[in-house]
């Protein structure tokens, strides 16, 4: 009698044939079409960054993806973080950290500078981000504190206005 083959999980940049993939699991993460849309949008204006867009694959199946796409605080290009999507059964399970831990790995080793993410203040901080205002960056609609972070990668993070890739609406 033989053991079943242990699960593997891996990360890696997303290729054509997971964006299938990556709608429908970040709709069911979600629970809506929203930010599943915004991926797509995302991807087709080339405001989300190409090469870093990874995902995470358990047993064959596109289980997390992560995205970044270009946004700017001031004349200074940095990266946004979002969306970031795992199977609502994956959840827990360490598949997003580790997608967004490659992704920002990547990120530095291309050279960008910082990253923001608009997101919940207890998940992000593992990452290494903390509230934006600390860097004196400034959004122009109204968002609590702790959930507008930012990071430095391979730079320093810029005080200034943060401008979003206008797919996201704000």
């Amino acid at each position: 009698m033989t053991n079943p083959p242990a699960s593997q999980f891996t990360v890696r940049p997303e290729t054509p044939g997971d964006i299938d993939a990556i709608h429908a699991l970040t709709a069911a993460a979600f629970g809506q079409v929203d930010e599943a849309e915004l991926v797509d949008a995302l991807r087709a204006s080339g405001n989300g960054i190409e090469g870093l867009s990874f995902v995470g694959v358990l047993d064959g199946e596109v289980i997390a993806h992560a995205m970044l796409s270009r946004c700017f605080v001031g004349e200074v290009p940095g990266v946004c973080l979002a969306p970031c999507s795992v199977w609502p059964e994956q959840q827990r399970t360490g598949a997003g950290t580790g997608v967004i831990e490659a992704l920002l790995t990547e990120a530095a080793r291309r050279g960008e500078g910082f990253a923001v993410v608009l997101g919940h203040a207890e998940y992000y901080p593992r990452f290494g981000f903390t509230p934006a205002s600390g860097f004196g960056i400034t959004l122009y609609v109204d968002v609590p504190d702790e959930a507008l972070m930012a990071m430095p990668l391979a730079g320093e993070v810029p005080a200034g206005a943060l401008v979003f890739a206008p797919e996201f609406g704000v």
